[in-house]
């Protein structure tokens, strides 16, 4: 099990938590937390090794717009390919938000 912690710029936090997918073969689980404003952390736990700088620059991508919600993500990955990461972490951006569609992630 590797874990991988990042940090962001952000805009202001969310109003609400959220929860997007779950743990099991092929898949994985977001938990979205509200930060303290200006500030997105993200914490990855993957049970694949060897794949930091896949993870890194997946996640530099989804938050490279400073002005997107502060969050607190916890990941568990269970070898979740790139196109499953941004999904689930958009549908518990949407969740969080109340918006739907539209760019972010």
């Amino acid at each position: 099990m590797q874990t991988l912690s990042l940090d962001y710029p952000a805009g202001e936090p969310p109003a609400r938590r959220a929860l997007a997918g779950v743990v099991g073969s092929g898949d994985l689980e977001v938990l979205l937390e509200p930060a303290d404003p200006g500030r997105s952390t993200i914490s990855i736990k993957t049970s694949v090794d060897g794949v930091n700088e896949i993870w890194k620059a997946v996640i530099d991508r989804i938050f490279a717009d400073e002005s997107g919600p502060a969050v607190a993500l916890e990941i568990n990955d269970f070898g979740a390919t790139p196109a499953v990461v941004r999904l689930r972490i958009a549908q518990a951006m949407e969740q969080a938000t109340g918006t739907t569609g539209g760019g972010g992630a």
